[in-house]
C-alpha cells in the first residue's frame, strides 16, 4: 500500500515532465528554420522561381537546399512574367533550360550578404554563380543610393529573409545576363563613357558601337570613369562632350577596345592591338600608354567587372588616338 501510495504521488510529477518535454520538442521544431528552397516554397508569391528552380538543368533545387550559405535574389512571379514577355517567350516552359539555369545562378551569391552589408558599402560588385567566358563568375552591381539596386534593373522589396543555408532578399524584376554595355549603364560613375557611346552612335550612318559592345564579343573594355572624362574635357579646352565631334568621339572610343576577354591576371606588357590601334601595356604597374605618351592607370579596386560577352576594366585617363 506504501508503495502505492508513492506512485501516486509520483506519476502526477512524471506526467508533467513529459509534457514539458513535448512542449520542449515541439518549440524546437517550430523555431527551426527553413532552407532557401523550402522559404521559396512556403512564399505564394515565388512560385514561379520555384518552377524555375524545378525546371533548369544542374539540378538546382539541390544545390539550394545544400549547405550554403548562399544569398539569393528572388524574383517575384509578377517579375517572372515581365521577363518572359520581354525576352519573347510565351511561358516558362518555352526557355531553354541551359539559359534558364545560367539566369538563375545570376541570382545566387556565395556568403551571406545582408541589406545592412550593403547600404554599409554602398556601391560596389560582388561575383554570382553564373559564369561567363573562360568560366569566369559573372559580376553583379549593388547600389543602394535610392533603396538597394542590382545592375541597374531590379530593387529589393523584400530584405534580409533569413534561412537555414543562408539568406533571401525578394526582388522586383528578373537579372539578365549582363553585357559590357549594360555594366556601363548599371554604375553612374560610367554614364560619361555611355554619353560618349551613345554621340558616336548619332552619326549617320551610325557606327552602332552600344549594338557591337552588346553583342556576342568577347571584349575587353578600358572603361574611362566620369573623372577621367572630365580631366579630357579640360585638357581639351571644351566645355562639354557636344562640343567634340562625334566621328572624333568614336575614334577615341575604339582606343578602349580590345578582342578578347583578358583579365587583369592576364595583361602582359608590351604593345597591345585596340579596334582603333595600338597602345602600350605595362602590366607590372598596370599602365596603359596611348601614342600621344599619356598614361593611364588601371584603376585596381574595379578590375574584372565579367560581363557574358567580355570584361570591363576601369581606368583613370581616356586614351586618346594620335594628335
Amino acid at each position: 500500500m506504501k508503495i502505492i501510495s508513492k506512485i501516486s504521488k509520483i506519476a502526477p510529477l512524471l506526467f508533467l515532465t513529459l509534457v514539458l518535454l513535448s512542449c520542449s520538442n515541439d518549440d524546437t521544431e517550430v523555431q527551426q528554420e527553413l532552407t532557401i528552397v523550402e522559404t521559396a516554397l512556403a512564399t505564394p508569391n515565388l512560385s514561379s522561381l520555384v518552377a524555375a528552380l524545378q525546371r533548369a538543368d544542374g539540378n538546382l533545387v539541390s544545390v539550394l537546399n545544400g549547405d550554403g550559405p548562399f544569398t539569393v535574389l528572388a524574383p517575384t512571379n509578377e517579375a517572372f512574367t515581365t521577363f518572359l514577355s520581354d525576352n519573347g517567350f510565351a511561358s516558362l516552359e518555352a526557355v531553354p533550360t541551359d539559359v534558364l539555369a545560367k539566369i538563375l545562378l545570376n541570382h545566387v551569391i556565395s556568403g551571406e550578404i545582408t541589406s545592412t552589408d550593403l547600404i554599409t558599402g554602398g556601391s560596389g560588385y560582388a561575383n554570382t554563380s553564373a559564369t561567363g567566358p573562360s568560366g569566369n563568375n559573372l559580376s553583379i552591381y549593388f547600389n543602394t543610393s535610392n533603396g538597394v539596386r542590382f545592375n541597374g534593373v531590379s530593387s529589393v522589396t523584400t530584405a534580409d529573409i533569413s534561412a537555414s543555408n543562408g539568406i533571401v532578399h525578394v526582388v522586383d524584376a528578373v537579372i539578365g545576363l549582363p553585357t559590357v554595355v549594360d555594366f556601363a549603364l548599371a554604375n553612374p560613375n560610367l554614364s560619361n563613357l555611355v554619353a560618349a557611346l551613345q554621340s558616336a552612335d548619332s552619326q549617320n550612318p551610325s557606327p552602332n558601337l552600344i549594338g557591337t559592345l552588346s553583342g556576342t564579343g568577347p571584349f575587353t573594355v578600358f572603361a574611362p570613369t566620369d573623372a577621367a572624362f572630365g580631366s579630357l574635357l579640360t585638357e581639351l579646352g571644351a566645355s562639354g562632350l557636344g562640343e567634340i565631334p562625334p566621328s572624333t568621339v568614336q575614334a577615341v572610343l575604339t582606343y578602349h577596345v580590345v578582342s578578347g576577354n583578358v583579365t587583369s591576371s592576364q595583361l602582359t606588357s608590351g604593345s597591345v592591338a585596340t579596334l582603333g590601334g595600338n597602345v602600350t601595356v605595362n602590366a607590372s604597374n598596370f599602365t596603359i600608354t596611348d601614342p600621344n605618351n599619356r598614361v593611364s592607370n588601371i584603376i585596381t579596386s574595379l578590375v574584372n567587372i565579367q560581363a557574358l560577352n567580355g570584361v570591363v576594366h576601369a581606368i583613370d585617363k581616356v586614351i586618346l588616338p594620335p594628335q
